[in-house]
């Protein structure tokens, strides 16, 4: 009797993929998804981005240097396009933007999944992301994912080995990200701790932006190692308040992030305090850079939710006094060195 042909599995067919953003992370993303995706859809700002991108290959603006084919992106400008074509679909606008992109929603996203590639807090709700996706749009977190570092968009740009952490629920879902985002300079990692790697990925800024303020004062390395080894100290304290999970935070998505963005000189939050040190006063600090520094618009939710908490965190004290109560640095940070060991 002959053997009886088993049934051919299915084929897995790959989710479409749509970016919202147009700045130096979304053009790395996009960057990430062209490897493996025949197109990605590409929701920007305006006419004129898209315009020049169509025309030239290359963001006009951010990340220059990377060159797109035409046939790889599908670009927009508006966002139920992108959504209504869409599978997965990426945020990446800075987070004092977010609510102006997405409110203009209004096609069906029904079962869609949507990614948080954005390291800031919500203005218009004083939120994560996390919190606005499932409060505004009914959102829930099993269709939601977040992405973490440690990840520069400009090392990511010149194809350098680069780390993501993808947060998700769902183990289906998990899998199907990371056979997204996954290539010869990616490697990507899983996690089920959404709510912590969004909130690690906004506290690394601010801390950031302390490592910053310590350069321009003119501290040493020996120094910043002390900073940074307390500053994931008082970051587990931060998240454990915040909500409780099995976590290790010298994981990558907590420490290597944190590590990066205070050390690096592509941090646009380790630049905007060294210019703070140096004696740059915080809004013509913020008015000398081109790009958004999240931690300046996250450090004062931040800092409210640690004393509604009763946190003890006097890192994020100390910065949150330089940013928004207009307290001498230099006297801060020596007022600090004393409360770290």
């Amino acid at each position: 009797m002959a053997k009886k042909k088993s049934d051919p599995k299915p084929a897995i067919v790959q989710p479409t993929v749509g970016v919202v953003g147009s700045g130096s992370f979304a053009t790395a993303i996009v960057k990430m998804l062209v490897e493996n995706c025949k197109t990605v859809h590409w929701c920007v700002r305006n006419e004129f981005v898209k315009g020049a991108i169509e025309l030239r290959g290359h963001n006009p603006t951010y990340l220059t240097s990377v060159s797109f084919l035409p046939k790889s992106i599908a670009l927009t400008t508006d966002i139920n396009e992108l959504v209504g074509a869409c599978d997965v679909i990426v945020l990446a606008t800075p987070s004092i933007y977010l609510s102006d992109a997405i409110e203009k929603m209004n096609c069906n996203y029904e079962g869609k999944i949507f990614i948080s590639a954005i390291k800031g807090i919500v203005p218009k709700v004083n939120d994560v992301v996390a919190h606005y996706l499932r409060d505004e749009f009914k959102i829930g977190f099993r269709n939601q994912a977040v992405i973490a570092g440690p990840c520069h968009a400009e090392e990511v740009a010149m194809e350098r080995l680069s780390y993501l952490t993808i947060a998700t629920v769902e183990d289906e879902v998990s899998a199907k990200l990371d056979a997204l985002f996954s290539s010869d300079f990616i490697n990507v990692h899983s996690s089920k701790d959404i709510l912590g790697n969004e909130y690690s990925a906004i506290l690394k800024n601010i801390y950031a932006i302390g490592a910053g303020i310590a350069s321009g004062l003119g501290y040493g390395d020996n120094f910043t190692a002390v900073f940074v080894s307390n500053a994931i100290r008082e970051m587990e304290i931060f998240l454990e308040a915040i909500y409780e999970a099995p976590r290790d935070v010298n994981e990558s998505a907590y420490l290597g992030d944190l590590l990066v963005t205070a050390y690096s000189l592509f941090s646009r939050n380790r630049s905007l305090g060294n210019l703070i040190g140096k004696g740059y006063t915080v809004k013509s600090a913020i008015q000398s850079m081109n790009m958004i520094a999240e931690g300046y618009y996250a450090a004062d939710s931040i800092y409210q939710t640690a004393k509604e908490k009763n946190m003890k965190t006097p890192i994020i004290d100390a910065i949150y006094a330089i940013l928004y109560e207009e307290k001498n640095a230099e006297k801060q940070f020596k007022k600090l060195t004393t409360k770290l060991n």
